[in-house]
This record gives structure tokens, C-alpha cells and sequence, in this order.
């Protein structure tokens, strides 16, 4: 037994690079489980320096100097990171109070309008739903609560929320700025001969760039044409709910299912049976039809294509260890797996006895 995992292990483990690859991804997984909080700003900034390369490779393919590229990149960089600060972030904030203000009112509201099912369907009693909406006033009471207590215990933490929204821009400067030399020192620490991770960091350069841009694209779209809409239709909350809308697309397939109840329920309590409610729901699901076999298909066209169970699972385990980041990026994570499995080096298979050729 000992010979055979001894095999299989030389096998596996032949060449020096696949053992360099391995304490890579054991050093990255320990870094991000143990020092989690301490590299939000710093992952933060690689994702966001990351997005900014599209725009100097394709000022660079025009004939524009490095310098002009860096700076035209870094100034919509800046532009929208304290645009968002600003101008987006009050505005939800004030809107998502509002919604909690209200919120005793809507379900009121709803209390009233399911109180109807009872003489419709003999599968609910008023009793049952009288119940349903003491729970869910009850809960809605303690979300309160701890809203109110986890924002009095982060006070605390509100001066080194400042300090990152400073440090960001500076670090996705000098990422932007100093790429080549940040590179070239950590390839220096990697084996001179390796094709193995010359061939994942190719295959993923190319599978992350495409991702990560394309859902950065895609989520600006989708939350910006959705609060158009709802502003149009006349809908309440309209900025938080295009926000929610928007990033609902980061989570495939699940997070368009979730986002749909909260932006048909603020139109039914709004307008009830109504003709905006009906104008609603035909606009919000043109929005997603197109989102699904238009636009993504255009951003998308050079990933990776991946089974709906692979997409899913991938969410729930990187989602389960790493938060947002890791539903953000499940698929390139995936995408690495898989590109790490495809390059790995196999042994070659020796011809059997028989297979062997026969001497004329």
C-alpha cells in the first residue's frame, strides 16, 4: 500500500514546479483565511488597478505614450470611486432609512392583502397569517435592533474605514504605475523553467480580465438602465433597489431570482393591482431578459463555459469562505481550478506488452 501512494505521489509531484504551485495556493488560502480583514484594501485595490488595464491596453493599442494611458485610467478611476462615495452611497442610505420607516406601514398593507387569501384557498386560515405577520413584525424589530447596536460597536472602526478609503487610490496608483516591476519581483522567486504556471497564469490573465470587467460593465449597466426605469415608472426607493438589481448579477442565476421579490413587492404595496405594477413587472423583466441573452453573451463571449451545478457550487463554497469577494469572484476561482487541473502535468503512459509494436 505504502508503494502504491508513494507512486502516485512521484507521479503527481515529479517536477519541482508542481510543488512551487501547491505552497502558492497553500500560502494564498492561509493569507486570506488568517489576514482576511488586514487584505481587503489590498485585494481591493489589485481587483480595481486589475479593471483599469483595459483602459490602458486599449489607449496603448492606439499609439497613446504609458504615462497618457496610466493617467487617463487612474482619472476615471478616482472620478467614479468618490463618485460612488458622494453621491451614490447617500442617496441609498437615505432611501434604505426611508424604507425602514415605512416599513411597519407596507406591512400593514400586506397584512391586509393576504388576509384575502383565507376566502380564496381553504390551504390558509386567518389564523395562520395573523401569526406569519406577528413573526415577521417581531424580526423586523430585532433587525432594527441590531442594525442600531452593529453600527454604535463599528464607530470604532469608522477611522480605519477612512484610512482605506484613502489608502485604495494610492495603492491602485502604484499597482497601475509599477505592474511590470511587481511582477518581475515575484517572478523572481518562481522556478526560471515553468511552463506549468506560465500556462495557468496565461489561461487565467485572460479568463479574469474578461470576467472581472465584464461584471464591473455589467453591473453599471443593468443598475443604472434599472434606475432609470424605476424612476421613470415612478417607483419608491428607486436608487436602492437599481443598486440591488445590479449586483444581483455578481451571484449567477441565484441573485436575479432573490432581487425579484423585494422589487415586486415595493411595486405591489405601491400601486397594488395596478397598471404600474403590471408596467413594472413587463419593464424589470425586459431588463433581466436582456441582461441574460444580450448583454452577457456580448461581455462574456470569451469565458469559459461552465455547467450551471459547477457555477453554483463554486458560489456556495468561495461565497462560504470568503464573503462577497468570494461570490465575486466563485467563477474565476473555478476557472483557476479547472485551468490548474488541464495543465497539470501527466505521466506518460508506458504501451503495454501487447500494445507494443512488432519488429518486421
Amino acid at each position: 500500500m505504502l508503494g502504491i501512494v508513494r507512486s502516485w505521489f512521484d507521479r503527481l509531484f515529479a517536477e519541482e514546479e508542481t510543488v512551487v504551485l501547491l505552497l502558492l495556493i497553500a500560502a494564498v488560502l492561509v493569507m486570506m483565511l488568517s489576514l482576511g480583514n488586514v487584505l481587503v484594501p489590498i485585494v481591493a485595490s489589485i481587483v480595481l488597478a486589475f479593471m483599469m488595464q483595459g483602459i490602458i491596453a486599449r489607449l496603448s493599442r492606439a499609439g497613446a505614450p504609458q504615462w497618457l494611458a496610466i493617467a487617463v485610467a487612474y482619472t476615471v478611476f478616482v472620478s467614479v470611486f468618490f463618485g460612488v462615495l458622494v453621491v451614490l452611497l447617500p442617496l441609498v442610505w437615505q432611501q434604505l432609512i426611508n424604507l425602514f420607516q415605512e416599513l411597519p406601514t407596507m406591512l400593514r398593507k400586506l397584512q391586509h392583502v393576504l388576509l384575502v387569501l383565507p376566502e380564496r384557498s381553504e390551504l390558509f386560515t386567518e389564523q395562520q397569517i395573523r401569526e406569519w405577520m406577528a413573526i415577521a413584525t417581531k424580526e423586523l424589530g430585532s433587525v432594527g435592533q441590531y442594525l442600531l447596536s452593529f453600527s454604535i460597536a463599528q464607530l470604532p472602526n469608522l477611522l480605519g474605514l477612512m484610512i482605506n478609503i484613502i489608502l485604495i487610490p494610492i495603492l491602485v496608483f502604484f499597482f497601475l504605475k509599477d505592474k511590470a516591476t511587481i511582477l518581475g519581483w515575484m517572478a523572481s522567486f518562481l522556478p526560471n523553467h515553468r511552463p506549468l504556471l506560465s500556462a495557468v497564469w496565461s489561461e487565467m490573465n485572460v479568463q479574469v480580465a474578461n470576467y472581472v470587467r465584464g461584471k464591473a460593465v455589467e453591473i453599471v449597466i443593468v443598475g443604472v438602465v434599472s434606475y432609470i426605469c424605476f424612476e421613470v415608472i415612478g417607483l419608491n426607493y428607486p436608487a436602492l433597489l437599481a443598486l440591488l438589481v445590479g449586483l444581483s448579477v455578481v451571484i449567477p442565476y441565484i441573485g436575479a431570482a432573490v432581487v425579484t421579490l423585494p422589487v415586486l413587492l415595493v411595486g405591489y404595496i405601491q400601486w397594488g393591482w395596478s397598471g404600474e405594477f403590471f408596467t413594472l413587472f413587463m419593464v424589470y423583466s425586459v431588463i433581466q431578459g436582456l441582461d441574460g441573452n444580450v448583454l452577457v453573451p456580448l461581455l462574456f463571449s470569451e469565458a469559459v463555459n461552465m455547467h450551471p451545478v459547477a457555477i453554483i457550487v463554486a458560489v456556495l463554497v468561495f461565497g462560504g469562505l470568503w464573503g462577497i469577494w468570494g461570490v465575486f469572484f466563485a467563477i474565476p476561482l473555478a476557472t483557476l481550478v479547472k485551468a490548474i487541473i488541464y495543465a497539470w502535468p501527466r505521466p506518460v503512459r508506458q504501451p503495454s506488452a501487447a500494445e507494443a509494436p512488432v519488429a518486421d
